[in-house]
């Protein structure tokens, strides 16, 4: 037990900042410059107390850590936090992008900011429980919770579209989050308690993982978002503010994925062993479809967001391998992503935010009078292709290795997926970027301002830095995912007679 409940000062510690906001006045300019100076602070308070997370995190150690356990509901549950090196990763990956998307939102949201900020300040709280949680019914409440925030940000503060994309999002999420919801209270009916610890060594009867797995996979597969079940991610994307598009591509889609390493592989081995072979073919159909129909999109935002369900085809096929370089580089990938499409989507925000349009056809010669901004994006778009030297090579790398020892078909046809990225990605810069600058609306756009590098200079230098020397992260992360691995093949072995090879 750690004597500073540090878990629950990263937990809370934006909900400080709401406190201070609700009592900022709003009703001048002062005011509103109060209100996002105490939204950025916070952030970055909060990030800065991840950061002494991470610093006191244990790497050799593949079991929780820091943990907080307290009684809260009766009945056993209880109000339980810690923290193993896969939820690590997460919680800096998320820290790591709020001040960034405060920062985005500083002009571009210019009615109910105080509003505004208070709804991405909860959503933090919201999403870093998720990772924190080490009780079942605490986590459900955290994921569930963190649809509200979402939806009023698109629904109050998006685009023409934005109450249609809001519901679509809600009901598609709230929809999947039921059967996760039967399956948590079909657990604690078999086994009396929510505690994810002893959840993880329990022993379900084969019959139920398939059901309980078929629960929590509902959900999971909306969030991630698997085809077919993504058709509410590009209305999402196309609809939200900037700021929320990065924060949903960067995070929220990264909580499907996070849900699967920590509840559906390891609680339930043996459903996950019979349903790998449909998760890889739903994911080489997300991979090969998603890239087609970003080929034909002309909205940028539209576009990306098809490339995200793209990656998160990698990232199932490599988690579902059941492999130590499959898990490790769908967990790099997924921090990749998040840090990269997010800084996509700052890209269209500073573009839209000149020209008020995202058509792809509306642009073109960018990099004559915005040689900055061209640089910044040429790099995201090379990581998003997973280019040698950016952190977007090592996780579709690692995720092919890994799928290519349990299935050499599925390796084969994900490999094409990086090919059709290149394409679209190197397509959409082409045409914003390159070329003459003949349209007269463009010629007056002026390059990045100093709080736009303030967004995208950090996420280039990520996106580089672990592009180069991963180690950091595959340092915190090697030793539960062993763990997750060496469980799973003993597992299957005593259960199924079936002997996987483990790295």
């Amino acid at each position: 037990m750690s004597d500073w409940p540090i878990l629950s000062t990263v937990l809370f510690l934006p909900l400080v900042g709401v406190v201070l906001i609700l009592f900022t006045r709003d009703d001048n300019e002062a005011g509103l410059r109060n209100i996002r100076n105490v939204a950025l602070l916070t952030t970055v308070f909060t990030f800065l107390v991840s950061l002494l997370i991470w610093v006191k995190f244990d790497p050799t150690n593949p079991g929780f850590q820091m943990l907080e356990d307290h009684p809260w509901l009766g009945t056993g549950i209880g109000y339980h936090l810690g923290v193993d090196g896969i939820s690590m990763m997460f919680i800096l990956l998320t820290t790591v992008l709020m001040p960034l998307c405060i920062l985005a939102s500083w002009e571009a949201i210019t009615y109910r900011v105080k509003a505004y900020m208070i709804a991405f300040l909860i959503l933090e709280t919201l999403i870093i429980g998720v990772f924190v949680s080490l009780d079942i019914v605490m986590f459900y409440v955290f994921f569930e919770a963190g649809l509200v925030p979402m939806y009023l940000i698109i629904g109050i503060w998006g685009h023409e579209r934005r109450v249609y994309a809001s519901l679509k999002f809600f009901l598609y999420t709230f929809a999947g989050s039921i059967f996760m919801l039967l399956s948590i209270m079909a657990m604690y009916w078999v086994t009396g308690t929510t505690s994810v610890p002893v959840l993880l060594n329990y022993t379900f009867p084969e019959h139920l993982q398939y059901w309980l797995f078929l629960g929590f996979f509902a959900s999971f597969a909306v969030k991630m978002p698997m085809w077919p079940v993504h058709t509410w991610l590009p209305d999402a994307h196309v609809e939200a503010p900037t700021a929320a598009s990065g924060v949903l591509a960067g995070v929220l889609l990264k909580l499907g994925g996070f849900g699967v390493l920590r509840y559906s592989m390891p609680m339930f081995p043996d459903a996950s062993y019979y349903f790998a072979p449909l998760i890889f073919t739903l994911s080489i159909i997300a991979i090969v479809y998603a890239s087609f129909v970003a080929l034909m999109q002309t909205d940028m935002k539209k576009l990306i967001a098809y490339s995200s369900i793209a990656h998160m085809g990698f990232v199932t096929m490599g988690m579902f391998s059941a492999t130590v370089e499959g898990i490790e580089g769908s967990i790099f990938l997924m921090l990749s992503h998040g840090i990269v499409s997010g800084a996509l989507f700052f890209c269209v925000g500073i573009i839209y935010d000149r020209m008020h349009t995202r058509d792809i056809a509306a642009f073109g010669g960018l990099v004559n009078n915005m040689p900055r901004f061209a640089v910044a994006f040429l790099i995201f778009a090379m990581a998003n292709v997973g280019l040698p030297g950016t952190s977007g090579f090592i996780g579709e790398f690692l995720t092919i290795i890994g799928v290519y020892q349990v299935s050499t078909w599925t390796a084969v046809f994900a490999a094409t997926g990086v090919i059709l990225s290149a394409m679209y990605t190197l397509w959409l810069y082409r045409r914003v970027v390159f070329g003459a600058l003949e349209k007269d609306s463009l010629k007056a756009l002026l390059d990045l301002t100093t709080r736009e590098k303030f967004v995208l200079y950090p996420l280039i230098g990520l996106t580089i830095f672990f592009g180069i020397y991963p180690q950091p992260i595959f340092g915190v992360i090697h030793g539960s995912v062993e763990q997750i691995v060496q469980h799973y093949a003993a597992v299957l072995q005593s259960t199924q007679n079936i002997v996987l090879p483990v790295n």
